[in-house]
């Protein structure tokens, strides 16, 4: 079976980039300061969308929920690729 649907376009702008930048440094920085590890605590929410894998200090789980995952995967790998 052939799909001719064209290939969908994502692109995100720059300052919101940078506003997910800011966001992601923190919750990490809240990840940290009360002793988790940020990486698995950020892929564990990524993973599963439960708001319940970043601490509420700082107000970091409700900073992160304001991120699409969709916005936050595309940063993160355009930026582990860039690297």
């Amino acid at each position: 079976m052939k799909d001719n649907q064209p290939t969908m376009v994502f692109s995100l702008s720059d300052s919101h980039e940078e506003s997910v930048k800011t966001i992601i440094k923190t919750v990490y920085n809240a990840l940290e300061e009360k002793g988790y590890n940020p990486v698995n605590q950020i892929v564990g929410y990524i993973l599963s969308e439960d708001p319940t894998y970043i601490t509420t200090h700082n107000n970091a789980r409700a900073l992160i929920r304001k991120i699409d995952r969709d916005d936050l995967l595309d940063i993160l790998l355009r930026n582990y690729i860039n690297s």
